[in-house]
């Protein structure tokens, strides 16, 4: 497999890479471990990410180790925007390869307005790290993406970041995490020193003591020694029985790892770390390796499972253009489902029936792309410039499958969008057709405003500045953008246009699929007008922003 997973180095300490040939699926899909990072905005989600490349040695120095001030942008933040604004506004694709394993590990936004893109990437993992700040602990937007989590039965392994900064204590985070949201932590390690003084971990299943050291920034793998408990006690007197003490209570109160549970969502296997100090990464990554799951059968829109030796199927989560500034391509990302991925192989695109050809595959890291030319179940293969493939899209070999629909979310901005310079409308309808392809804004139309003035909707407005950013840098077309005051919006039919168009606080838009769409100020308006006419048809869009 010419693939990230075999050009970037593994582990120096673990022996070899993994060697990607051909062969049983079934068998390959055990080594792949899928999963996505999930946190509040500023819980370290980014850097965490760059640590765990940094401790797979697929990097050099880490990105992310002053924080956003002066921070050098992270593998995983590809776009100038995100560098500029130290946030992830979009979700990409590591993968390397650590002991054994091939990890897939899909980095996404962290902030709200963005739920779209990660709700997306959680349909295509196989589990989660849900990443806490040991200051805060359960966070808003931790809470939403968890019960994404939960309705997709997604296993979740916690990890109390920012440990080398003063923080709650660590048994009041893990009450919090089982009150909360009734998930039982069973801690694999524990700290030693409180929060904001850091010196090391408690191997739980082994007893021993992990020290860490320093390093300049963070930049680098922080060199680590373990010792037996009793050398352990001698370093760290009154930290280490500490820390021994609150791991037999958490073993007398049956806090210990229990796979079968993990795995039933029923427990969450949790570590300590400092992402940016790469304490306890290394850590994270065996968690992973050792007890996270593999790909296994997915469910298909007809209730059966397309098993992982079944000939090659995959679905779409995402499509994204701008990636590469030389070509202004576009990327479909592919999450494999069953089968063997070999490029140029013909596939059947399940929405139109029709062949679809894969010469042009690549492996992805971050923006950083490479042929790619085998891939297997649980990885992520890019197709470039397949303009006939959409979110949710199914493909497939020799037997028909296609795997359920990824909804999307009910909008609650609008925005009409304008080209600043009519003499670009070209650059700016192109534009506006890549934006609705991709579908992380729907794209509204109506014979009132026409073409040269659609409307973006939104799960959050930072969308349109993100949208506005790419018209001028992707497609050459500034635009103005003047938000509507809008706030819901509901499915109805096209005959309803001559209705709403004599109701204020109201207005008929079509999108691009042919659904038409009610808009209304708010509730209330729509509960008055849907009162004032009964016989309209007003029923909800699938997903929506409150879901998540």
């Amino acid at each position: 497999m010419s693939s990230t997973a075999e050009v970037r180095g593994p582990d120096e300490d673990q022996g070899p890479g993994p060697a990607l040939l051909a062969g049983d699926a079934a068998g390959e899909a055990a080594r792949r471990r899928t999963f996505a990072v999930i946190s509040h905005p500023d819980a370290g989600k980014s850097t965490l990410t760059e640590a765990l490349a940094l401790h797979a040695r697929v990097i050099q120095e880490a990105g992310a180790v002053h924080g956003k001030a002066g921070r050098r942008g992270t593998v995983s933040d590809w776009m100038e925007m995100e560098r500029n604004r130290g946030i992830s506004i979009t979700s990409s694709v590591l993968q390397f390869g650590y002991r054994d394993a091939v990890i897939n590990l899909l980095d996404t936004p962290g902030h709200a307005d963005f739920s779209e893109d990660t709700y997306r990437v959680l349909a295509a993992v196989d589990g989660a790290v849900m990443l806490l700040d040991a200051a805060k602990g359960l966070e808003p937007q931790t809470l939403k993406l968890f019960e994404v989590c939960r309705a997709g039965k997604v296993p979740i392994i916690t990890v109390i970041n920012k440990w080398d900064r003063p923080g709650k204590e660590p048994l009041e985070l893990l009450d919090e995490i089982e009150s909360t949201i009734g998930l039982k932590p069973t801690p694999v390690n524990w700290p030693v020193g409180i929060a904001g003084d850091f010196r090391g971990l408690l191997d739980r299943r082994t007893g021993e003591y992990v020290k860490f050291t320093r390093t300049s920034g963070g930049a680098t793998v922080a060199p680590q020694e373990v010792f037996k408990p009793v050398e352990a006690a001698e370093l760290e007197g009154v930290a280490w029985e500490t820390a021994v003490e609150e791991s037999e209570l958490l073993e007398a109160s049956g806090a210990d790892h229990d796979q079968d549970a993990y795995i039933a969502e029923e427990t969450s296997p949790l570590l300590f770390a400092s992402a940016v100090q790469n304490f306890g990464v290394k850590q994270l990554l065996d968690v992973l390796v050792e007890l996270a799951p593999a790909p296994a059968p997915r469910p298909t829109v007809k209730g059966d499972r397309r098993e992982l030796d079944a000939p090659f199927s995959a679905f779409v989560f995402k499509v994204q253009a701008g990636m590469d500034t030389a070509h202004r391509d576009r990327v479909a990302y592919a999450r494999v489902c069953s089968g063997v991925f070999e490029r140029g192989m013909v596939v059947t695109h399940a929405a139109s029936g029709k062949p679809f050809h894969t010469k042009y595959a690549q492996a992805l890291f971050g923006r950083e792309r490479s042929t790619l030319e085998t891939a297997y179940p649980g990885d992520v293969i890019g197709l470039v410039n397949a303009n006939a493939l959409r979110v949710g899209d199914s493909l497939y070999v020799d037997k028909a499958v296609e795997f359920p629909a990824i909804p999307s979310f009910a909008p609650e901005h609008f925005s009409v969008m304008r080209a600043k310079d009519v003499g670009r409308y070209k650059q700016f309808r192109r534009g506006v057709e890549q934006l609705d392809q991709e579908g992380v804004v729907q794209v509204l139309r109506s014979d009132l405003r026409g073409d040269q003035a659609p409307v973006l909707a939104a799960v959050g407005p930072m969308q349109f500045e993100v949208s506005a950013y790419r018209m001028e840098h992707e497609f050459n077309s500034p635009v103005m953008m003047e938000p509507l005051e809008y706030t819901i919006a509901r499915i109805t039919d096209p005959d309803a246009a001559d209705t709403l168009s004599r109701l204020p606080g109201a207005e008929l838009m079509m999108r691009s699929d042919g659904t038409a769409l009610a808009l209304f100020l708010n509730k209330w308006r729509m509960m008055t007008i849907s009162r004032e006419h009964p016989g309209l048809r007003l029923d909800p869009l699938v997903g929506g922003a409150s879901a998540v």
